[in-house]
């Protein structure tokens, strides 16, 4: 049987035939010569590529794209108020059952009881920030005050429910230096950031945790 490839195989390698030809390859005809560089730069009349925001990774600059886009509007300033002010009466009236259940409201009149104070004050911080924070995440970014006037905390990059660390750092923002510290006036400056911030229309709060509060 002969190992030898069909001659007639369309992918066989053909030999090839080293021997230079005989004449002139032209015949009489002399080769066109080649055309003349083209003068002046190829890029002369060209017009300038278009602005790209994006093409060295700067995302964030001129015509970057709106990370509120196909959210809801922002909250109204004025019902974020009123929502956060029906919040604390409830929280309020929670700590005004339990210190009088416990005795809270037990005072010498000769002296201050430091220690009873600063128990009532980590009580209090405790459940505003339990509350804000177990209600934001499981509750689809709505406390009760929120639901009642039709809004929701959003993250501000992609709209989507805060996670668990991110509305910690909100009400802790929020809470911490109102129990411990300047109770009404931190509460409105943070809050009330919100009536002048722009173009989000965030709190001290919301700054801290990426999120704005839109309608629901």
């Amino acid at each position: 049987m002969s190992t030898q490839p069909p001659e007639d195989d369309p992918f066989l390698k053909k030999p090839q035939d080293n021997t230079p030809p005989s004449g002139d390859p032209y015949g009489s005809t002399p080769p066109p010569p080649p055309p003349p560089p083209p003068s002046g730069s190829p890029y002369d009349n060209a017009p300038p590529p278009p602005y790209d925001p994006n093409a060295y990774g700067g995302g964030a600059g001129y015509g970057a794209t709106d990370p509120l886009a196909g959210m809801p509007p922002l909250a109204d300033s004025g019902k974020r108020v009123l929502a956060r002010i029906i919040d604390i009466v409830i929280i309020s009236a929670v700590i005004w059952l339990i210190l009088l259940i416990f005795g809270g409201f037990k005072y010498d009149t000769d002296h201050v009881n430091y220690g009873r104070q600063a128990g009532q004050s980590l009580l209090a911080a405790v459940l505003y920030i339990g509350y804000d924070v177990y209600m934001t995440v499981k509750q689809q970014g709505q406390t009760v005050g929120k639901r009642i006037m039709k809004l929701r905390v959003a993250n501000l990059n992609d709209g989507s429910i805060p996670t668990v660390q991110t509305a910690l750092v909100r009400a802790a923002v929020l809470w911490l230096p109102a129990v411990f510290c300047c109770a009404c006036i931190w509460t409105a400056i943070c809050g009330g950031w919100s009536f002048f911030d722009k173009p989000y229309k965030q709190g001290l709060h919301d700054k801290a945790g990426k999120t704005v509060v839109v309608s629901a």
